[in-house]
């Protein structure tokens, strides 16, 4: 599963929670017959990982999968990241920025036993727009961002 690109999208009607939520996994089309079954397993919540335990119990609600090209450019130590799903998912980041001098500002957050990451970089989504389907469609601007390695196993 190693270096699989995939997009996992939710919406909730409140607090995160409270549940209800609505979730969407999109999947690079370049992903093999048997990494997309194995991401199909993972996002039912049945198949162990706490971080997809979670979400399926938060997220009840879910959407058809699609599989579609991912565009994905990420580099953690300057603070920027785009991905880009033709007609489906757009995300640009960048890093936070004084609001008086306009200057770069870094801060981290560390969380030695956390279970979604140890360590990330804090940044500014400059935009995050799911465009489709209705049940998770957004648009965010200047909004919290994180960039973040992880570990998902078992």
């Amino acid at each position: 599963m190693d270096g699989v690109r995939f997009v996992r999208a939710f919406s909730w009607p409140g607090a995160i929670h409270e549940g209800n939520g609505t979730r969407l996994l999109i999947v690079d089309e370049a992903a093999s017959p048997d990494q997309r079954r194995a991401l199909l397993a993972l996002e039912s919540g049945t198949q162990g990982g706490i971080f997809f335990e979670i979400f399926a119990a938060m997220c009840p609600n879910v959407l058809e999968p699609i599989f579609a090209p991912i565009t994905f450019e990420a580099d953690r130590e300057r603070r920027t990241a785009r991905v880009i799903i033709p007609d489906v998912f757009e995300s640009r980041i960048e890093p936070i920025r004084n609001p008086k001098t306009g200057e770069e500002h870094r801060a981290r957050i560390v969380l030695p036993d956390g279970f979604e990451f140890k360590e990330a970089e804090v940044a500014n989504t400059v935009r995050f727009e799911v465009k489709k389907p209705h049940g998770v469609a957004m648009c965010h601007e200047n909004s919290y961002a994180q960039l973040s390695a992880f570990d998902w196993s078992n």
